[in-house]
């Protein structure tokens, strides 16, 4: 199931909620982490987040303003993941337009990545408010080619501040 989740989201169709509405289709809400590669952090989120919102019924991707499509998460990343009792079995992709607008909110690591994000949406402003830093108080570092310790720290940082975000749409 998330596999066709995932294909439909990379074909950015939206896909109807999995208990339609008597009278109308809920689309499926969704939340979009984006980093730079999107191996380290964007996965760690998406990772964190859908633990968090498991059987909420709320979609949660991850990609990269720089990214290739489809390398894996490092294995720091994984490490980081497991011991926190989290599976993620993901792999990148590049940030698009098309996921930006399929997104009820796009939480970005840093200020360069939530420019990034918002010069590929330019003049919606509805687009262009959705697209907001995962951490408020600043910059998430980017733990690439550092020591486990740094991932874990990473870690602990995302895992404090993705809460107060996602409280909204998981009801």
């Amino acid at each position: 199931m998330t596999n066709l989740i995932l294909e439909n989201l990379q074909l950015h169709v939206r896909l109807p909620s999995m208990t339609p509405m008597p009278t109308e289709v809920q689309a499926v809400r969704t939340i979009l982490f984006v980093c730079t590669g999107n191996t380290c952090r964007s996965p760690m989120a998406e990772g964190l987040a859908a633990d968090l919102l498991a059987d909420s019924g709320v979609f949660v991707a991850s990609a990269g303003v720089a990214a290739s499509d489809g390398a894996p998460p490092s294995r720091e990343t994984i490490h980081t993941l497991e011991s926190m009792g989290i599976e993620y079995e993901g792999h990148s992709k590049p940030l698009s337009a098309d996921m930006i607008r399929n997104a009820d909110l796009v939480l970005c690591m840093t200020r360069s990545h939530q420019a990034a994000a918002r010069s590929l949406v330019e003049g919606d402003e509805d687009l262009l408010t959705r697209i907001q830093l995962v951490d408020p108080e600043g910059d998430i570092p980017d733990p690439i080619g550092q020591s486990q310790a740094t991932y874990d720290a990473v870690a602990q940082r995302l895992k404090s501040v993705i809460p107060g975000h996602i409280s909204d749409l998981a009801t």
